[in-house]
């Protein structure tokens, strides 16, 4: 028999804040996380803004001093969301959780650049002799999912995608196929990264695809505006606890939403240029797998990363995919204000998504003002809009072609 799956946590730390009313409250004021980067000397950087966490403290999420210094900047973010899910779903792993029946699947789309960073000056000044022995262990992108379960004692399936942006919803979805076919009773799902170094934004500078607009950072971010110059980047984590209906009804869970469908596509198109016809496939997919009809969608948590060709893109995907009801549909993306997490992005509007059905209100994308004219669709421009939201999908689209959507809908015993 498959299984139902339903969220019962959902952990973030981001630049709009590290619990969830916190978090909530300013994507629904049209915040902006986005400012001047701290972490580093930006002067010969054509991009000076990032939507940087500023003055992290690991301690704060049960991260011992010592274990923290071995552990990678987005090891840290993801431990800490997840400690952040754990304990808003009220899992505890070993009393109301066989610790076999929980896995992780916390993925990374780069993994720990800085720790790349840092030990490649060291070899360069210092000689290899003085690279540290964690270098590798921090390193890794799989260090996430590795970290949390030796943390939380979680046994079950335990692995990490790599796919770009769309490491996050690919977590998500393949968590969500465990669970349904028996393989696990309660996943721990989502994206961490952390990639505001200076050779990570050294290289996307250098492909000239981030935003520009250093005067005005809470303004750079404006999917869907036709003023827009590029995405803003981004960092932290987003995480969420997936069961099965049948294990969160017998522990007296609380029930945020239920996922029911899941896609996934490869473009076969280009490294870094989006093709919609992936994107439209990919979405397709997700619905047939929920077994409803596209119009039963009314929200969508776009890609939406404030690019030229990426919100156009995006765009053509949902007119593909939806027909006339593409104009029925509310579309917003909270990247306008998060800034694009990269690898972490599908885990946080995946927490977005299971906020807007709980609290009947969809974020709205700030900065839309003057809406490009091929992108024509419900943006929910600049404020957020009450809406008993019943079912709704986020998309998540990485370079290499890299497509996942997953699907919730409102809980309904």
């Amino acid at each position: 028999m498959t299984q139902r799956v339903v969220v019962t946590g959902m952990g973030v730390v981001t630049a709009l804040g590290s619990d969830l009313p916190t978090f909530w409250n300013n994507l629904l004021e049209g915040k902006s996380g986005v400012s001047q980067i701290e972490a580093f000397d930006t002067t010969d950087y054509t991009t000076k803004i990032a939507a940087e966490i500023k003055g992290f403290d690991p301690s704060l999420y049960n991260i011992d001093k010592k274990e923290s210094r071995k552990m990678d900047r987005f090891v840290q973010f993801g431990v800490a969301a997840s400690q952040l899910a754990i304990e808003d779903a009220k899992l505890e792993i070993g009393a109301n959780a066989d610790p076999e029946r929980v896995g992780v699947i916390v993925g990374s789309g780069i993994g720990g650049l800085g720790t790349w960073e840092d030990q490649h000056t060291t070899l360069m000044e210092k000689g290899p002799r003085r690279v540290s022995p964690f270098f590798i262990p921090m390193m890794i992108a799989n260090m996430a999912s590795g970290q949390i379960s030796m943390i939380t004692g979680a046994k079950g399936p335990n692995t990490a995608a790599v796919s770009a942006c769309a490491t996050g919803t690919h977590s998500i979805g393949d968590s969500f196929k465990m669970i349904q076919r028996g393989d696990a009773d309660v996943m721990i799902c989502g994206g961490a990264e952390a990639t505001i170094r200076p050779i990570g934004m050294a290289g996307f500078c250098a492909m000239r695809a981030m935003s520009t607009r250093n005067d005005e950072p809470e303004k750079a971010s404006r999917p869907f505006d036709v003023d827009r110059d590029g995405f803003v980047m981004g960092e932290g984590a987003g995480v969420l606890i997936l069961e099965s209906l049948e294990h969160a009804q017998a522990r007296g869970a609380r029930i945020y939403a239920e996922v029911i469908g899941y896609g996934m596509s490869g473009d076969a198109y280009h490294m870094t240029d989006p093709d919609p016809d992936g994107a439209a496939r990919c979405m397709k997919k997700a619905i047939n797998d929920a077994g409803i009809e596209p119009a039963t969608i009314q929200y969508i948590n776009a890609h939406g990363t404030s690019t030229g060709a990426g919100d156009k893109s995006e765009t053509t995907a949902i007119k593909k995919t939806f027909g006339d009801h593409a104009y029925k549909v509310a579309v917003s993306s909270t990247k306008s204000m998060t800034g694009h997490l990269l690898g972490a992005a599908g885990g946080v509007e995946a927490v977005i998504l299971g906020l807007t059905l709980q609290n009947g209100t969809i974020p709205p994308t700030i900065n839309l003002d003057n809406p490009d004219p091929e992108c024509d669709l419900d943006y929910v421009p600049n404020k957020p809009r009450k809406a008993d939201v019943q079912v709704a999908l986020s998309n998540s689209f990485g370079f290499g072609g890299h497509n996942a959507t997953i699907i919730m809908r409102k809980f309904e015993g």
